[in-house]
């Protein structure tokens, strides 16, 4: 009987490999601030384990699974091979061999899948965690009972990230701002959403006596600005309600439209790289999303996983210190936006 391996499935195994010689290779390669937050979980440096909240978890994770006890190279062997075989089983797009513009973008997030997958992290727990919505997506249920799932699920993350209880409230804020008649509906989804946002945190500076942009990102940032390359610091102070609002909005264009991260860091490679990278995948993305949004009936299931993925990104907005944490925690949420990616093989399969 004869065997036929097609050329996307030799493509992914192929990268697969490569991709795991690196990830197993990282530890001798990158410099030591790449493990600030590994020696933070392995060593517990603030007695922080527990159940809730993402480093008391992480730290309680790999401390019953004594992961934390192999060396690196180990983990990388274990970690990536779980998370590509996740990725494997959602599928693989039968032109996953191909050059193009949105297999460049995963190529570079499977490649990132590698790296940030060799040791101890906290984007190891967060792709286990939202890996399980694709298959939701999946499954034979109604396309209302997967969203309403899928919706409930995240919420229910906050366990390990409290904002990720953020993502259902934007997503169904703009799904309802898509019934409002606009001339340009996509550029009005994603604005009102900012809006939403904005409006949150004022209300928690109302109750809580701080914004929380300032509160989580803008006083971080202030603190690190000489000693991260890629910090997200706004122009204007946040601590009045219109800093707070351009603070939002301008760490919503820095994490995922970084034109003036790459301008500014012309000479640095690897972050001109990252900002392309975050250019192209946001390019592919809003464009979807547009296509979407003419025919919101037609394309249900896909707007809201596009709904899900914008709301992600103006959290990231409201929380991301830098451009290399926001790249970092992206992975993390990688089977989402594998999913978003392919969206149109995946519907064709199920």
């Amino acid at each position: 009987m004869k065997i036929i391996i097609k050329k996307n499935k030799i493509w992914f195994f192929s990268l697969f490999t490569i991709f795991l010689i690196i990830s197993t290779l990282t530890i001798f390669i990158l410099p030591d601030r790449y493990f600030n937050d590994t020696k933070t979980i392995v060593f517990d440096k603030y007695k922080e384990i527990g159940w809730i909240g993402s480093y008391p978890f992480v730290i309680m994770f790999y401390n019953i699974t004594k992961l934390k006890y192999l060396p690196f190279f180990l983990i990388a062997l274990i970690q990536f091979p779980i998370t590509s075989y996740i990725l494997y089983r959602i599928g693989v797009p039968k032109n996953f061999h191909i050059f193009n513009a949105k297999n460049l973008v995963i190529f570079v997030a499977f490649f990132l899948l590698g790296i940030y997958m060799s040791m101890p992290t906290k984007e190891f727990i967060t792709f286990l965690l939202f890996s399980s919505i694709p298959f939701i997506l999946q499954s034979k249920i109604t396309n209302r009972k997967k969203i309403i799932f899928s919706l409930i699920l995240i919420a229910a993350f906050s366990f390990f990230r409290a904002y990720y209880l953020l993502i259902p409230i934007f997503a169904i804020g703009m799904y309802l701002v898509t019934f409002i008649h606009f001339e340009k509906k996509t550029i009005a989804t994603v604005f009102y959403g900012l809006i939403i946002a904005i409006f949150l945190s004022f209300s928690h500076g109302i109750m809580k006596g701080e914004f929380l942009s300032k509160l989580t990102r803008q006083d971080y940032a202030e603190e690190h600005t000489n000693t991260v390359n890629t910090i997200i610091l706004s122009p204007i102070p946040q601590d009045t309600w219109y800093g707070e609002a351009f603070g939002i909005i301008y760490g919503y264009v820095s994490v995922n439209i970084p034109i003036g991260q790459a301008i500014s860091h012309l000479l640095s490679p690897q972050v001109l790289a990252f900002a392309i990278w975050e250019l192209l995948l946001y390019y592919i993305l809003i464009a979807r999303f547009s296509r979407c949004l003419n025919n919101k009936k037609e394309n249900y299931l896909e707007l809201w996983i596009l709904l899900i993925l914008f709301s992600y990104f103006m959290v990231q907005g409201i929380f991301e210190p830098d451009l290399g944490t926001s790249i970092r925690h992206k992975i993390g949420f990688l089977p989402i936006i594998y999913f978003a990616i392919y969206y149109e093989h995946f519907n064709r399969k199920t």
